[in-house]
């Protein structure tokens, strides 16, 4: 699967709880299966690969087929994990963590859960898996609870954020820093990063993105499994799954295939596939990453030729979730690109989101999906149908074998069976370190693009503070306007200099924030406008402040938001990224020189977008599509200014 250590010699940390160790020729091993001798799977000495053959040889289908489950993490009751746990009873090792709490207690959860396994009969341990924790939105960066706290992983803007740095030093240094924090908690494979190209703006998934243009995607997917991986997988390594194969952001009209009316991929420009979405998986390839996870979608024929094989004489795609489209994975992936990892389905991707396949038995879509190259299934519980699978004939044993090679092998690479075990307390000290939240805020300063900046308003120094009073409006304002009150207190504990007033009549100047957004599984219009659909009920409110005073405008970009009625009015216009509020202070104070650039172009009007196809990327879409300022400047991919 993946670049494989030869022999060991040099005596590993064994860690065992249950278990007993055996001494062979003065070297000590795990005994995993209780029985009084040294199993080539136990024997560090031997290469993953035959380690992992061994082991696998050793299980039931009923064992292998658990292990190509992943379901949601176990339930932990007053701090204790609740036994007996069926998905550890059949095997399953892999689980999802999505809860936030500090992460000495996930340190502990991983622990319990790992001696849970290494009681078990062949002592398998287990592999936590999450999202990405290190970003939130900037509403919530006022909580207690987000990133950058005590206990809690360090904070960086979002990806987007990232991109609009351009500086792919500090993305690599992002990524091996969050990495140690992963490692440090006992989670050991990341559900990251997204190597989806934003060429839709109307998609609610760009902010999970690193914006429209493939290069730079390209550059950064690369460094970042470089960064949590290392050149050869091993224990200090976290595991990446790089998504979503071959490409989530072509999409129609927003539409998202985690809902029917979205269950296609369509590419109305010929090439786009191969010119604009697959070149971030081949630089995850050429980079090692571990897995990569298809979306839900199915490739439409409605397309325009892609230039890939077509699936047969009268259809380009088998329109079936790429999840279970074997010309998409076995034959493209891996034949092709030359993939040697394992595919990780996304949630359910074979159950109740199996597009084009749903007529079809569950234990024939889970054949067809193993068939076609995937390898463990996310959202997957029971593991029933694959058994079954095998015993009807419709997909081999040897294809179950070599998906549970894949994962043994990956957890053997990891140093799993040697020490699962993690420090909750050294837990708390690795997320804890100031050095790696300095590196973090010099992100959130680089993640800043300043727009626009009429009679040099900014930078907000000194001399001009002694006449200056500032009015403050976040939007959404919170309830009882509280994201207003914590971004003034904000600004007068940091900045005592700067005279802030409760009205608009009292001001001289003033400084909205705009945070709108765009909810996946929300009811809400899909549009990029800013207003209720996004969640800023009192839009008219911001032309009011700006027309009363010179007013710095800054808006949070998740979307290429639609900004004619919002940037015209504005004195100086900011793009932020979930940046920390803390320092868009900094900036707006001058402390430092903004240097940021937009990761995406943002459109003219609703008609660009409607008369735009959705596969390409917006500084392909023409003069007619992007957003000009007053000054006449295009809000195109890679502008930004300077103080």
């Amino acid at each position: 699967m993946h670049k494989v250590l030869a022999q060991k010699e040099t005596q590993p940390n064994l860690v065992v709880k249950v278990k007993p160790t055996l001494t062979v020729n003065d070297k000590t091993f795990k005994d995993l299966n209780g029985n009084g001798q040294l199993d080539p799977y136990e024997n560090w000495q031997l290469s993953a690969d035959e380690r992992a053959r061994d082991l696998v040889s050793k299980m039931t289908l009923e064992e292998k087929a658990g292990l190509l489950m992943i379901p949601e993490f176990p339930k932990f009751r007053d701090g204790k994990l609740v036994l007996p746990n069926t998905h550890l009873d059949q095997n399953t090792r892999y689980f999802i963590f999505r809860e936030t709490p500090t992460v000495n207690t996930i340190a502990d959860y991983n622990n319990q859960l790992q001696q849970a396994a290494e009681s078990s009969r062949l002592g398998i341990p287990v592999m936590i898996i999450s999202n990405p924790r290190n970003h939130v939105n900037s509403i919530q960066a006022f909580a207690d609870q987000s990133p950058g706290k005590s206990g809690q992983f360090s904070y960086w803007p979002n990806t987007l954020g990232l991109a609009a740095t351009r500086d792919l030093r500090l993305i690599e240094d992002f990524s091996k820093i969050t990495a140690n924090e992963y490692r440090a908690t006992g989670i050991r494979k990341l559900y990251g990063y997204s190597a989806d190209i934003a060429t839709d703006p109307l998609w609610s998934r760009i902010d999970e993105t690193f914006g429209e243009h493939p290069a730079l995607v390209s550059d950064i997917i690369y460094r970042i499994v470089k960064g949590y991986q290392g050149d050869i997988l091993n224990n200090r390594s976290v595991t990446t799954t790089v998504r979503h194969y071959p490409g989530g952001g072509a999409r129609e009209k927003g539409k998202d295939p985690h809902f029917e009316e979205g269950r296609y991929n369509i590419y109305p420009t010929e090439g786009s596939l191969l010119r604009y979405h697959l070149p971030p998986f081949r630089a995850a390839i050429e980079a090692d990453t571990t897995s990569i996870m298809p979306y839900y979608a199915f490739p439409s024929n409605m397309s325009a030729n892609q230039g890939l094989q077509w699936f047969s004489e009268t259809q380009q795609f088998e329109e079936v979730g790429f999840a279970l489209n074997k010309s998409f994975i076995n034959d493209y992936l891996r034949a092709e690109l030359g993939f040697l990892g394992y595919v990780n389905s996304d949630t359910t991707a074979v159950i109740d989101k199996a597009w084009g396949a749903l007529d079809l038995s569950i234990e024939e879509r889970f054949a067809k999906a193993l068939n076609a190259g995937t390898n463990i299934f996310s959202g997957a519980t029971n593991p029933t149908p694959i058994v079954n699978a095998v015993s009807q004939g419709l997909v081999s044993e040897e294809v179950v074998d070599r998906s549970a090679r894949y994962l043994i092998t990956e957890m053997m690479m990891l140093g799993l069976f040697e020490n699962p075990y993690v420090d909750p307390e050294q837990a708390l000290q690795v997320v804890d370190d100031p050095d790696s939240q300095q590196r973090a805020d010099d992100a959130h300063r680089k993640s800043i693009v300043l727009l626009r900046n009429d009679s040099k308003l900014l930078p907000l120094t000194d001399n001009k503070l002694q006449n200056m009073k500032l009015y403050v409006q976040v939007f959404p304002g919170g309830e009882n306007g509280q994201n207003t009150q914590n971004l003034k207190e904000l600004i007068r504990k940091q900045e005592p200099n700067i005279t802030i007033v409760d009205t608009l009549d009292e001001a001289t100047q003033a400084f909205v924030w705009i945070l709108p957004s765009m909810d996946l599984f929300g009811k809400s219009k899909i549009t990029l406008t800013i207003g209720p659909d996004t969640g800023i009920y009192n839009i008219e409110r911001v032309s009011e402040i700006q027309q009363k005073v010179p007013t710095i405008t800054a808006v949070d970009f998740k979307n290429p938001w639609l900004i004619n009625k919002i940037e015209p009015n504005a004195a100086s216009f900011i793009a932020t990224f979930g940046v920390k509020p803390e320092i868009l202070i900094e900036v707006i104070r001058g402390k430092f020189n903004p240097v940021g650039k937009l990761p995406f172009t943002i459109p003219a009007s609703q008609e660009a977008v409607n008369n735009s196809a959705g596969d390409i990327p917006g500084f392909r879409k023409g003069q007619g599509y992007v957003y000009q300022d007053k000054d006449g400047n295009d809000y195109q991919y890679n502008f930004g200014l300077s103080y």
